[in-house]
């Protein structure tokens, strides 16, 4: 199944500094971006067809995967002074780099990369710079026995933040974590049919056009998640997971957890990605 990654975005909040450029998905969490472990993620289950929306500083996207070093997270032999790789990160991958605008909303996104789904009755779509250890073979089963048009896992609200039940007076009733409280966000992992492009007009957004409209109609479900999921909207965020991977806790790395990951392949010479 293709995985459709959106990721050119500005990344405003993630900014270190005037003149940085690199799009939030580039954002390092270890030796390797944000993009490279949402891909891993999909490739450990198998999925390893990826198309990649382009934008905002899309030379930094393709300079990575034109440039990539499988030495830098795979073992190797070194002989004759050339590498012999014991494993690959990314040689059996395919990867479709597709330039779709630099203001364009995520749904305007996805139409434009909509000829390199024709005959694809599902697929996947992500915002690129979330991760999480969700069961992703069961959230396409979930959506896939389902006559629906779309599906996005929600996650329990992340706010530390309290809401307050105001009565008469201005008195207070009670006090509730968010977290708590009967919501649900959009976890930004979604499986798509086609017609979703039904439902997103030119220039529109795939959540408030497209999902919406889905509802309406009964037709958007709703995969429910309670483990591990972390976004990367802000500079502290980013820190937290890089951290966090600095200490050998990374819940959303299955690949390391569960052995070798479907998407890798033993001992190669191959170093490069196929656009």
């Amino acid at each position: 199944m293709k995985v459709v990654l959106f990721c050119g975005g500005y990344g405003m909040r993630m900014r270190s500094g005037a003149s940085d450029d690199v799009p939030k998905p580039m954002a390092m969490v270890g030796p390797r971006p944000l993009i490279w472990h949402v891909m891993r993620y999909y490739a450990h289950f198998g999925h390893t067809e990826f198309i990649l929306c382009l934008g905002y500083g899309a030379h930094h996207v393709k300079d990575f995967f034109l440039r990539y070093e499988e030495t830098t997270s795979n073992d190797f032999v070194l002989r004759d002074g050339r590498p012999e790789l014991l494993s690959t990160d990314i040689a059996s991958w395919t990867i479709t780099f597709v330039q779709t605008g630099i203001e364009s909303a995520i749904g305007e996104r996805l139409r434009r990369v909509r000829p390199h789904l024709e005959g694809d009755e599902m697929f996947l779509a992500n915002y690129a710079d979330v991760l999480t250890d969700a069961p992703l073979p069961q959230m396409i089963e979930h959506f896939a026995r389902r006559d629906a048009g779309a599906s996005m896992m929600v996650v329990p609200p992340q706010s530390s933040f309290h809401c307050v039940d105001l009565g008469e007076d201005g008195l207070v009733g009670g006090i509730t974590p968010v977290s708590e409280l009967p919501l649900w966000e959009n976890g930004g992992y979604f499986v798509l049919r086609q017609e979703i492009f039904d439902h997103i007009p030119e220039g529109g957004d795939l959540v408030a056009d497209g999902c919406a409209q889905l509802a309406k109609q009964g037709r958007l479900v709703a995969y429910q998640h309670r483990g591990f999921w972390k976004p990367t909207d802000t500079v502290k965020e980013r820190a937290a997971l890089d951290g966090a991977y600095a200490r050998g806790d990374r819940p959303w790395a299955l690949w390391e957890r569960d052995g070798v990951a479907a998407g890798a392949t033993g001992t190669g010479h191959g170093t490069g990605a196929r656009a």
